[in-house]
């Protein structure tokens, strides 16, 4: 049966996790048609736009 030869340290532990759950900031892209940013394959909430389409009108 394996099992550890030496204790492994809460700091090294720690270490090894800490890698794993690093949180990523979402990728956001500017709209072509008004220049506010938002995520990408999304339809723009400022102008209503995707793909150079209106999807949602919008009040101007």
């Amino acid at each position: 049966m394996a099992v550890p030869k030496r204790k492994v340290s809460k700091s090294r532990r720690d270490l090894r996790r800490s890698n794993n759950s690093k949180l990523e900031a979402p990728t956001l892209v500017k709209c072509p048609k008004c220049g506010e940013y938002n995520l990408a394959h999304r339809v723009c909430k400022a102008c209503g736009t995707y793909a150079g389409k209106e999807i949602i009108k919008t009040e101007a």
